[in-house]
């Protein structure tokens, strides 16, 4: 990587933090007005708040250790060959298993979505992926069957299947085209 390069990602990183600190502080002041104009809402915004902020910090330490596992254990040219640019349907389908299997929050879905981008996932199956996880899951399914019928999981998990893979490649030849744009290609 050239001095120039290194430079440049520097840049990204530090404007990619300061637009973090924009958004939390925007953010923050949005909650605080609210707060000032329904100050009946504090206790369960609050609470709420800090029941949140408990289930992740008992998650997320988890999360990162196995991210780290999957950093070092993983190699690069399996998450190319079958989530990558060549993986085709067999990639879309994986991403389908990957994010149908696992329990658990959607939020721990997006360091597990950023490590596989890096390691060379195509977007179209990183946005199945994450869609996958939070539209279908195999207690869900199960849920539905029992009180909604056999007829009814089927058409919804059908449906929001095809709808995924649908959003994933839209998405992916948006980005596509974007990046087409910027660099006038």
């Amino acid at each position: 990587m050239s001095e120039q390069e290194k430079i440049n990602k520097n840049m990204k990183e530090k404007q990619g933090i300061i637009r973090d600190l924009i958004i939390l502080g925007v953010i923050s002041i949005v909650t605080l007005t609210l707060l000032y104009i329904f100050p009946d809402k504090k206790e369960p915004v609050l609470s709420t708040s800090w029941n949140f902020f408990i289930e992740m910090m008992l998650i997320l330490p988890a999360v990162m250790v196995m991210l780290g596992l999957f950093a070092v254990w993983v190699p690069k040219d399996i998450v190319v060959r079958y989530l990558g640019k060549t993986s085709g349907v067999k990639g879309i389908f994986l991403a389908i298993i990957l994010g149908t299997l696992p329990t658990g929050p959607l939020y721990i879905a997006f360091p597990i979505a950023s490590a596989l981008l890096k390691k060379g996932a195509k977007i179209s199956n990183i946005v199945v992926f994450l869609s996958a996880w939070a539209c279908i899951k195999v207690p869900q399914e199960m849920v539905e069957l029992q009180f909604l019928g056999v007829r009814f999981m089927l058409s919804r998990l059908s449906l929001t299947i095809i709808f995924v893979v649908i959003m994933g490649i839209f998405i992916e030849k948006v980005l596509g085209w974007k990046e087409v744009t910027e660099n006038g290609c």
